[in-house]
């Protein structure tokens, strides 16, 4: 382990990376904890006011994030410094993506249904980090074994493979699957060799002089969106919580931050 983990995230100067990710993953989770205890109104904590306005922690987290990420670019790969800066500017992003849907809608949507795209906006962030350390990114690395430069081989052809049925599915209306392709080996090819979903590119090109894929298309979208909508969902609850029902959006600022 040590060994791998000298020749891959050493070596290469990818350590300030997974220090990034890291304090990344770990902001999220932390602040996601707090708002939710003082969202049920337990714990010490709560909500930050100047002056009676609602300092959300996208503030803070956008300071950081500048912070870090001049230091890092004013930094080298290596040494403490790269390190610090490194987690100032994971523990910043963490803070921003927490709260993406708020940027995304100029409004305080993080405990609403539409607060979902924040935890789909993290969970992708965090995938795509992490697979460029297990080994996207294979250039930096001094004398390779044979070995060695077969697998790294290997998974530049992998993720090659994986992007162009990425694209393909990314055309079909399957965002989310051509995102997590790019990560998952093949996961793409499930949505690219499938039907396309009923308004993207995919069905206006191919299925306009086809009818009955269109239909079959938009049958299967259906079932689909039935079929999976209540486990995505009970996913996102449990990293995210549980949104607000219509009866309690007035109350929503509390614990967002």
């Amino acid at each position: 382990m040590g060994h791998w983990l000298y020749r891959n995230i050493v070596e290469p100067g990818k350590l300030p990376l997974l220090l990034a990710l890291g304090a990344f993953v770990f902001t999220f989770v932390a602040t996601r904890v707090v708002t939710r205890l003082i969202r049920a109104g337990k714990g010490p904590f709560g909500n930050v006011k100047a002056g009676g306005l609602h300092i959300h922690h996208v503030v803070p987290g956008v300071v950081l994030i500048v912070c870090g990420g001049f230091g890092a670019v004013a930094s080298s790969r290596q040494g403490f410094g790269a390190g610090a800066f490194a987690v100032v500017f994971g523990v910043g992003a963490g803070l921003v993506l927490d709260e993406f849907a708020l940027i995304l809608h100029l409004d305080d949507v993080y405990w609403t249904e539409a607060g979902r795209k924040s935890v789909e906006v993290v969970v992708v962030t965090a995938a795509l980090v992490g697979l460029m350390l297990a080994g996207f990114s294979p250039f930096g690395v001094n004398d390779l074994s044979e070995s060695e430069l077969q697998d790294r081989g290997t998974v530049i052809l992998s993720v090659a493979v994986n992007f162009v049925f990425s694209l393909v599915a990314l055309s079909k209306g399957k965002g989310r699957i051509a995102l997590f392709g790019v990560i998952v080996p093949f996961v793409a090819l499930v949505g690219a060799i499938r039907l396309a979903r009923p308004g993207s590119y995919w069905d206006r090109r191919f299925y306009r002089r086809r009818p009955r894929a269109r239909a079959r298309a938009g049958l299967r979208a259906c079932r689909h969106d039935r079929r999976w909508s209540r486990p995505r969902r009970a996913v996102q609850d449990w990293i995210g919580g549980k949104p607000d029902t219509p009866a309690e959006l007035p109350g929503r600022g509390p614990g967002s931050g």
